[in-house]
């Protein structure tokens, strides 16, 4: 559906591409890999026309369609947030208006050119899903986090987290057969990762994606490019599969290339030890041509990862920390409630829940930050904390350079250290002298981290410690943390780095916790199988909710009795849905009807008699009343199924 055809592309001199040769199939779901400055999302530019190529060929199949996503940038204003998004599908809504208007002239006027215009559009209406456009938006907007009572916000009331969700709900709504990501999960929770990671398994058409989040990239994508120096690599099966091959392919050709330097030591030595000997004139000219035409072998070079461990602190108490019916509350916005919380030393706890749910704020009671409206805060013995706030690099000068920033920071004893720990976290030369506020993301969560290090702590309380960094550094972090000998408590939205890391899931909702043993794996198969689904299905409240006492049980009658509300949901739920499935077979055999009615009204024949017309045509109008009934009763069964999941 889409080629690139020896395409180069320059950028201030430098060649981000160089002859690449390379094809999109449909149906494809791709996932891009390389080092931050690469070209990945240069590429994805590339694609949709946004970018151009200087040289070579984009040829892209008639009909394509194209849907771009950037990492940020994107805001909306002037519409609520419905209609919004419903505005991203105008072809369909232009679609059945002009239905609605064939359908009054059809009244009035059975034309042949009428009709078949009108039954084209009905086909093309159904295939594009038109009947089903207010079910999807739903399902899109409460997958992604909005809760129902947004839907009439303005639009500009969301922050650029949430602007982003908009974006990227318009995208999915479009239903382009191609659909280009960059950092999609950039702004989701787990919640919303998990239901974006299904959306996409499932979407029908071609996705090209890219993303720092490795478990994401598992579950979604069934090839991997690579974009290094100039060039495209493709290996087939997702992230994991990709570091494995990779790592055979790269070892392939040090072989190769070590068998290619010396046969070119060997051309060289015969070349400068012959050069002045007449006799020789003739061999030593074809050895030159030999040693022109060898196409020398290229090797990813080691990549450059971030390499650190902490420094040795203090054996802490049993209980390192402890919150006693803690409570929190803004104004009249009550975020936490009653909360009994116990950190346990050598501990790995992982707090999740949806945006808006409590987990930064938790963090920050945890850390002293704030004080808790009710309840307390009480230390164990010889704690020492270091803790890393979600918008830690924000809190950096950005007047001060990037050895001044870490100097004002650091203990007097780890001064002489600091270039070296510097440039453990990728900062080396000049990179030092650099100001704060021209670093990237990525420069300014490492930068932050280094001065994390400096401290020795043996509690460590971590809030999205992974942002901006790329797959390689979370990876090394993630290592470093595993050999951590404190206690840790940290909130991240990267599964994967949740499952690796955690020996405690805490959820966050309702004003409350709720502690499961094990990975973020263990409690989601845990949770399903106390019949809650919430993360399962992807339900996400928003941030603005009210909390309320009763959300949460607090005797083992009220779990009793909840679980029984859930085991007649669930009767419920598998009711309506065989329901639905008898509904769309009479829609379906409905439709059939009524296209094959369409088809002999469309036959010009049919017009010499007026009375078989007429008997035509009343049984089209009431076959079209009775396929509307359906139709009806199939949004309100899919409206009752859609509360009864939710």
């Amino acid at each position: 559906m889409l080629q690139l055809k020896d395409v180069e592309v320059d950028f201030s001199g430098r060649k981000i591409f160089a002859g690449v040769n390379w094809h999109i199939r449909p149906g494809a779901r791709i996932g891009l890999c390389g080092e931050n400055g690469a070209g990945k999302s240069t590429l994805l530019k590339l694609l949709c026309g946004i970018n151009h190529c200087d040289k070579g060929d984009v040829i892209v199949a008639k009909g394509t369609t194209f849907g771009y996503l950037p990492q940020d940038g994107l805001s909306y204003k002037g519409k609520s947030l419905f209609e919004e998004v419903r505005s991203a599908c105008a072809d369909l809504l232009e679609m059945a208006e002009e239905i609605s208007r064939l359908e009054i002239q059809i009244s009035q006027d059975a034309d042949e050119k009428l009709l078949e215009r009108y039954a084209h559009l009905q086909d093309l209406y159904s295939q594009r899903g038109g009947f089903t456009l207010e079910t999807d938006i739903a399902k899109v907007l409460n997958g992604l986090g909005f809760a129902e009572d947004d839907w009439q916000k303005p639009c500009e009331q969301f922050s650029g987290g949430w602007q982003m969700r908009i974006a990227l709900a318009r995208l999915l709504l479009q239903r382009p057969n191609l659909l280009l990501l960059d950092e999609p999960t950039n702004h989701l929770d787990l919640p919303a990762r998990n239901w974006l990671e299904s959306y996409l398994s499932q979407y029908p058409f071609s996705v090209v994606l890219v993303s720092h989040d490795r478990f994401f990239m598992d579950q979604v994508v069934e090839r991997i490019v690579e974009v290094w120096n100039g060039d495209l690599t493709e290996y087939p099966g997702n992230y994991s599969l990709y570091l494995v091959e990779r790592d055979r392919r790269v070892a392939a050709l040090r072989e190769q290339k070590q068998r290619q330097d010396e046969e070119i030591e060997r051309i060289e030595a015969f070349i400068n030890r012959f050069r002045y000997q007449a006799n020789k004139a003739s061999q030593v000219q074809s050895r030159i041509r030999q040693l022109e035409k060898i196409e020398r072998i290229q090797i990813p070079p080691q990549r450059k990862k971030i390499a650190f461990s902490f420094p040795p602190s203090t054996r802490s108490g049993k209980e390192v920390l402890i919150l006693k019916q803690a409570g929190q509350r803004y104004g009249d916005h009550q975020v936490l409630k009653e909360v009994d919380f116990v950190v346990n030393r050598g501990e790995r706890m992982a707090l999740v829940g949806a945006n808006g749910a409590g987990k930064s704020t938790l963090m920050r009671l945890l850390a002293g930050i704030e004080a808790p409206s009710s309840g307390q805060r009480i230390e164990g013995h010889n704690m020492e904390l270091a803790y890393f706030a979600q918008d830690q690099a924000a809190v950096l000068d950005p007047t001060k350079t990037v050895l001044e920033e870490i100097t004002a920071a650091s203990p007097v004893d780890m001064v002489p250290k600091l270039r070296d720990v510097l440039g453990t976290f990728l900062f080396s030369g000049d990179d030092v002298h650099k100001r704060v506020k021209v670093l990237s993301g990525g420069e300014r969560n490492r930068l932050a981290l280094a001065i994390l290090l400096l401290r020795p702590a043996n509690l460590m309380l971590l809030d999205e410690p992974t942002n901006h960094l790329d797959l390689q550094s979370k990876e090394v972090l993630l290592e470093a943390l595993k050999q951590y000998t404190g206690t840790l408590v940290f909130v991240s939205h990267d599964r994967y780095f949740v499952d690796a890391l955690a020996t405690h899931v805490i959820d966050v909702s309702g004003g409350s916790t709720h502690s499961y043993p094990g990975n973020y794996a263990d409690f989601l198969a845990l949770s399903q199988s106390q019949g809650c689904h919430d993360h399962a299905e992807e339900r996400v409240e928003h941030t603005q909710k009210q909390v309320t006492s009763g959300d949460v049980a607090t005797t083992k009658e009220q779990r009793k009795q909840e679980h029984a509300q859930r085991k007649e949901q669930q009767k419920k739920q598998r009711k309506l849905e065989k329901q639905l499935e008898e509904l769309e077979a009479a829609i379906e055999k409905a439709e059939q009807q009524q296209a094959d009615l369409e088809q002999q009204l469309a036959d010009p024949v049919l017009y010499q008699d007026q009375t078989r017309f007429s008997q035509l045509s009343d049984q089209h109008r009431q076959q079209a009343d009775a396929l509307e009934a359906l139709y009806e009763e199939w949004e309100s069964v899919q409206h009752d199924l859609t509360s009864v999941s939710d």
